[in-house]
């Protein structure tokens, strides 16, 4: 193995990152992450004040004996690295209280001396490939609050889980747990539960003991009904059943007053259940593809909704109890069959309206003063072939969306809208873009693949903030092709010198009209006219004339 610790241009980065003067024995704080070390540098192994250690995202394969130096260190973050053995001398950190070790390729074997850590509060062993959790960690690690073993292939928790009396948060997404498992519903500390993305078919009635549970994730499993006593965890205040098999919910639900968000999205509900308009504390509701037709009456009762998403439903009308919501800000309708009428929403700030089916541009829309992003591409449904110029009126519009549209120009206005940073065009119709788009500064993003441009405005190099500009399948001519296929510098230099060009000519232009009238040649229009039909100038005509009777008199 390699025996230098760390080549001088990576010290001289770690150092740079964390103080501008030289680091001393006294540090306390050390970024070495995404520094592509293989090993961890002795320098830092010196530092023996040193208390928070990150190490995460770089090709470390083992950790070095004088870790042990590092007595005082609390934090130690070694994802993403190419760990498989854990040495003894990393139980000698007697201080240690927060310990990443996520994403490495652990063996099962070395685990052990987590064990010794005794003093740790957060643990996190995500994707670290464990079919099992070491018994001796649950057995001897009294003090954890945070256990993350989420992205692993765990089935079970061993029994001795009941000893963590502590534990505060336990992640256990995208494992393959079928079966609850109960013994969590001792700990009754818990207040975060992640079981996300596992094949759970049913929760425990014993779920109610945990009456300080804050936080309970079981999106993406296989419930089909909710135990009644989950209404005894009373601190609920995020509950997400996202993507399950759920037709009803439990009446009792309704005593969970303190829920702040609930996500339902993804099941087939068919009606809004008549106990979710008694969480007046919503904030944040997730409704999307759950076979709604339409809302209950008593959803304006909803007050404090900031988010709402009932896209991918059958609503063919715009619920006007959405009017009442007087606090949201963002309202996603997407691929339903409704009309908009919503000029009372005036805090909202996201609106999402792809997939319906609008015989023109909704210009309702324009009331919505604090509107930041507009999602109107038409995937499906009836398409908009024109944006009004009165999208002005959107003075805070950050982002629009029109793509999959049949639009064949767009209005001059944009150029008047100060804040708007990113146009999406792509799939449409547009034979040209205004030159005032030119004028829209604080654009970064402008997509225009799939339309029929075949020219770009001459100062459209103008917009010095752009960053993304796709020009994919459209029949271009100016700048040529194999300009437009080297990218945004190559076409924003083509533009420049495409402008001097023009104004060279421009120039060359005036000096030959004003040295043809001087001359007298005649004037300048004469002359164009002249020259078109073929004609001389009008100063030989003069001399013919006088060749064809007497001679001119010399002067």
């Amino acid at each position: 193995m390699s025996k230098e610790v760390l080549k001088p241009e990576h010290l001289s980065k770690v150092l740079q990152r964390n103080d501008p003067q030289q680091v001393t024995d006294r540090t306390f704080f050390i970024d070495g992450s995404n520094q592509s070390l293989e090993t961890i540098p002795s320098e830092i192994l010196a530092l023996k004040e040193l208390e928070e250690l990150h190490l995460e995202n770089n090709q470390i394969a083992e950790i070095p004996p004088d870790i042990q130096n590092l007595k005082n260190v609390r934090v130690l973050y070694l994802h993403k690295n190419n760990l498989q053995c854990l040495w003894p001398e990393l139980a000698s950190l007697s201080s240690l209280e927060s310990l990443d070790l996520s994403s490495n390729p652990l063996l099962y074997s070395s685990l052990t001396v987590v064990s010794c850590l005794r003093t740790l509060r957060e643990l996190r062993l995500y994707n670290t490939g464990l079919r099992e959790v070491p018994t001796v960690i649950c057995k001897s690690l009294h003090h954890l609050e945070l256990f993350g073993l989420s992205e692993n292939h765990l089935q079970s928790l061993p029994g001795e889980i009941v000893n963590q009396t502590k534990l505060r948060e336990i992640y256990l997404k995208k494992n393959e747990f079928s079966v609850f498992p109960c013994d969590l519903c001792t700990l009754v500390s818990l207040e975060v539960i992640d079981l996300d993305h596992n094949k759970l078919k049913a929760i425990p009635e014993e779920i109610g003991n945990l009456v300080r549970l804050q936080k309970f994730y079981v999106a993406s499993n296989h419930l089909s009904l909710l135990p009644e006593s989950l209404s005894q965890c009373s601190k609920l205040s995020v509950l997400d059943l996202t993507h399950n098999l759920l037709h009803i919910l439990p009446p009792t639900l309704d005593q969970l007053t303190e829920l702040t968000e609930v996500g339902l999205s993804e099941n087939r509900l068919e009606k809004v259940p008549r106990l979710l308009c008694r969480w007046t504390q919503l904030q944040l509701l997730y409704l999307r593809n759950t076979c709604l037709r339409g809302l209950r009456r008593s959803f304006k009762r909803l007050i404090n909704l900031r988010f709402l998403d009932l896209s991918q439903n059958h609503i063919d009308h715009f619920p006007v109890q959405i009017c009442a919501l007087k606090n949201l800000e963002i309202l996603a309708l997407d691929d339903n069959k409704l009309p908009p009428t919503m000029s009372s929403l005036t805090k909202l700030k996201i609106l999402g309206l792809t997939g319906n089916d609008f015989p023109s541009f909704p210009e309702e829309i324009f009331s919505l003063v604090s509107l930041e992003k507009l999602y109107i591409g038409q995937d499906q449904g009836c398409k908009i072939s024109y944006v009004p110029e009165n999208i002005k009126k959107l003075k805070n519009l950050k982002e629009l969306y029109i793509e999959n549209n049949l639009v064949e120009q767009l209005p001059a206005s944009l150029g008047l809208m100060p804040n708007l940073e990113v146009l999406d065009c792509r799939h449409n119709l547009l034979k040209q873009l205004p030159d005032a788009i030119c004028l829209a500064q604080d654009l970064k993003e402008l997509l225009l693949e799939d339309n029929l441009l075949t020219h770009l405005p001459e100062n459209l190099d103008h917009l010095v903030n752009l960053k993304v500009l796709t020009l994919k399948k459209n029949p271009i001519e100016d700048p040529p092709m194999e300009v437009c296929a080297q990218g945004k510098d190559a076409i924003w230099k083509y533009l420049k010198e495409n402008r001097i060009r023009k104004q060279m000519a421009i120039k060359i232009q005036a000096w030959w009209r004003g040295t043809m009238v001087r001359k007298g040649y005649g004037s300048y229009e004469e002359l164009l006219k002249a020259r078109k039909k073929g004609k001389t100038s009008p100063k030989d005509k003069k001399g013919k004339k006088a060749a064809k009777g007497k001679p001119a008199k010399r002067k």
